[in-house]
Parts: C-alpha cells; structure tokens; sequence
C-alpha cells in the first residue's frame, strides 16, 4: 500500500516511517526540504521523497497516495501560525480530492475545554477543514506526548533535573492526561483501513489523569531525585513563558503557545479507540521508565528485528539506534582514517588488555575513583581481545551496538555518574567520527561535565589519532 507521510522531518513523523516499512507498506515522505530528511540507505528501496509546500498549491500536484498522514504543525514557527496552518490544510484537502486517496489521518489535540488557547483551537480549525473531503477521515486527538526527545517530556526533564526547588504559575494545577510516544505510533498503524475508525474522531490518552504538578513530583520520584514545588497566583502568562524559556531548551516562541495550552485542560472525554483497537495504552510511569531505560537502544533494535521478519525487509537495525539529542552535552571529533580497515580492528580492540590508546594512566584513575565509590571500574575488562557482541561488558562500558561492516560501535557508560554517558566510534566517507555524550542529572551532572571538559579536550584527541594513525 502506497501512503503519504507529511511531517516525515518531524518528531512522530521519524518514528513512524520505519513501522509503515516494517509492515510492508511503500511511503512518500512529503518534504519541503530533501536535504533536512536523513533516510537510512537500507530504507531507499521502499520509500520515495517528494518536495512540497504546503502554502504553494503549485507543489502539491502529483502527490499518489492510498493513505495520507497529515502531521504538519507550524505553532512555533511564525506569530501567524492560525493563518498559516489553516491555508496548509485547505491547499492540502484540495490536493487530497485530485487523488483517489481512501483516508486521510490527522494527529491532533485534545480540544474537549469550552476556553482554548491559541494553540489549541487552531488544530481544531485544521481538523475541520481536513474533515470536509471525499475520503475517509480520521482525527487521533492527544495531550501531553511522552517519549524522550519529545517537546512536553524534555521540558519536564529540564525543570525536574535543573530545579530543587520551583516557584512556578498556577498552571501547575491543570490537568492533563498524558500518553506514551509507542502507544501514539501503535494507534497511529492501528487506524488503517479500520472502518469503525473512518469518519471519526477520537481523544487517546493514558489511563492517569494527572496535574502538571504531579507530572513533575512523578518524574522527580522516578529519577530519584527530591524536589518541592510551590505555585503562585501572580505570575502572568508573559512572566510564565520567560520562566519556562529560561529554565529550558525550549524557544520563547514555543515556551508561549505551550503556556497558554497548558492553562486548558486536555482530558480525555472518552476512550473508545481502545476498545475498537482492543488496546490498553501504558501509564505515566511506565512510559517514563520506557522512555529511560538504560537497554532503551536494545529494546528498540529489539522491535525492529521483529518488524524485519514479520516483513521480510533488508533493514539495518544500525540506522534506528539514536543517541539523545535534547539536553546532552556532546564532544564530537573527525578525522580521516589512513587505512579504514586497520582503523576498524583498532576499535574493535579498544578496551580491556589493549587499552584505551592514550592516557591510560588516567583511564586507570578513573577507573579507582569508580571502583572507591561503589561502581565497576575497570576490572571487568572484556570476553575477547577482537570481538565485541551487543549486551558484552567492556571495562566500565556496555556494548549498546556493534557491527564491523557497518563501522559502528556504540557504548553505554556503566560507571558512577551524576547522568548518562554514551561513546560513539562511527565511520563516514573515509573518516572516523568519534562522539561523546552525556545527558546531566541534575546541577551536579552539569558540574561533573565542566570539570572534566579539559581532560577531553586531549585524552578524546589523542584516542582518535591513535586509532586512525
């Protein structure tokens, strides 16, 4: 089946080309810029790019699809985003009717409060113009997306992990009921070519309904870290988003549009979908715990296995295994290999007997300090001088991801950290990029992180050299 995948650069869009793949489907990602969507090599056979503005009729004349996802929200992006989202959806819809497209699938917000914010009512806006076509429609309505790298997760990781102590608006004390990015992605594929979802729309949700307040003081618990958390009646919605814009990664623009959804309450009004799909969704703390699982990575290669058998697809798992963007710090290093295969076998043999290649004498402190302060260090060394498995321990490391023709391996820190670390060794057109990165926990994380910045700056340098010499 040939589908339409709009907002295939975006965050839902990422995670759900490969389970339409996996399932054996054919997508046209639609796109406005080529060069901002990284479509693995294994992937190119069963897709197809297609470069479209949505606010130019113009570009949306040769658009073949079975199945559309509509995915498009642009709320931080531009001060007319109401404007703009509208006229996307009315070019889109008149495009739609050139086609023989069957059904068109909108992810949208929960729109069940009488007082929406800006945000809010125009995605229902959008909903309704997309509702008014020749072809089956239906509209997933949700709230507050957990999943880590999510916009809403990020910025409670921010506030949790930055702030013991939070004066925060009033806000705070709305409620919401939030739902785990798998189970979205799972409804998302469920909905095809479901007649009992054509014509509908549906609320989806978790099973907790939850005020912010208590999203956070969850998280803190789950993290293991304590926080107090105080509100004040006072603080504007301009003084709400200078807080939230200050404390997180997120843009004013964004920090904005979010404040003013998130005086509204978002609550599911029913949860039919789950009975149609026959289908629980996950709580909030289990979604945390999925969305920090330490064997994250190996959990994910775990699900693409299975989609590559059930579908028979020639897919490398390799190309679905990311390290966290969102609030890491990273020290990314490139230099060209003289000999690639020599360079490989050298970080095959990284670790253990061999060493780290330079400053080993350090790599050995620091491996006491671990040892003194109750971690691993580095006396479990590894099983073989020039073999590494996935789950294998490598001194204080653990093999997340390891494949020589690809060139790639990936570490997961096991020593004592205020956060999470991960060490990359990838190879690119001849070059070697070697990645370190760490994802703080806390004032403490971001502390640790300064203080050994220098020694990065040439333990990481001469480990590179050394391996590609």
């Amino acid at each position: 089946m040939k589908i339409l995948l709009t907002g295939a650069t975006g965050y839902i869009g990422k995670r759900l080309l490969p389970v339409l793949v996996g399932n054996g489907h054919h997508v046209v990602c639609a796109v406005r810029d080529k060069r901002r969507l990284n479509i693995p090599n294994s992937l190119l056979e069963y897709i197809e790019v297609v470069e479209l503005d949505l606010l130019n009729s113009d570009s949306l004349k040769a658009i073949p699809n079975d199945i559309a996802y509509y995915l498009i929200h642009s709320m931080s992006s531009s001060k007319d985003y109401q404007e703009l989202e509208k006229q996307s959806a009315i070019n889109f819809k008149k495009a739609l009717l050139k086609t023989q497209v069957s059904q068109l699938i909108y992810l949208s917000g929960i729109v069940n409060d009488k007082n929406l914010s800006k945000h809010l009512s125009s995605r229902q806006t959008v909903e309704n113009v997309l509702a008014d076509g020749d072809y089956a429609f239906t509209c997933l309505r949700a709230g507050i997306i957990i999943g880590s790298g999510s916009a809403s997760f990020e910025i409670i990781r921010d506030l949790v992990e930055k702030l013991p102590v939070m004066v925060t608006p009033r806000w705070l004390n709305t409620k919401c009921q939030p739902i785990g990015v798998s189970d979205v992605i799972k409804i998302l594929i469920d909905v095809i070519n479901n007649k009992q979802c054509h014509n509908q729309n549906f609320d989806i949700g978790g099973p907790d309904v939850l005020t912010y307040k208590e999203m956070l003081l969850i998280f803190a618990k789950e993290r293991g870290l304590k926080r107090w958390i105080g509100t004040l009646p006072i603080m504007t919605p301009r003084l709400s988003s200078y807080w939230l814009y200050f404390v997180t990664s997120t843009s004013y623009r964004l920090a904005i549009a979010l404040v003013n959804s998130m005086k509204v309450e978002v609550i599911c009004k029913d949860r039919r979908i789950n009975e149609i799909l026959n289908f629980q969704t996950l709580s909030y703390k289990e979604s945390l715990r999925k969305a920090f699982a330490r064997i994250q990575q190996n959990e994910v290669v775990s699900s693409w296995k299975d989609a590559l058998i059930s579908g028979e697809l020639n897919i490398k798992v390799s190309d679905f295994i990311n390290v966290p963007e969102f609030g890491c710090f990273k020290d990314v290093r490139v230099l060209p290999m003289a000999r690639q295969d020599t360079s490989i076998e050298r970080v095959w043999r990284i670790g253990g007997q061999s060493g780290w290649y330079y400053a080993n004498f350090l790599w050995k402190i620091r491996g006491c300090i671990d040892r003194l302060r109750g971690g691993v260090g580095l006396r479990r060394g590894r099983n073989h001088i020039n073999k590494l498995e996935v789950g294998d321990a490598l001194d204080f490391w653990r093999v997340f991801y390891a494949n020589k023709e690809e060139g790639r391996l990936l570490l997961f820190a096991e020593m004592k950290l205020p956060g999470e670390a991960w060490l990359e060794f990838r190879v690119d057109q001849g070059q070697m990029v070697q990645t370190a990165t760490f994802r703080p926990k806390g004032l403490w994380g971001r502390l640790y992180w300064y203080s050994v910045l220098p020694f990065h700056g040439f333990i990481f340098k001469g480990m590179l050299k050394a391996i590609v010499a």
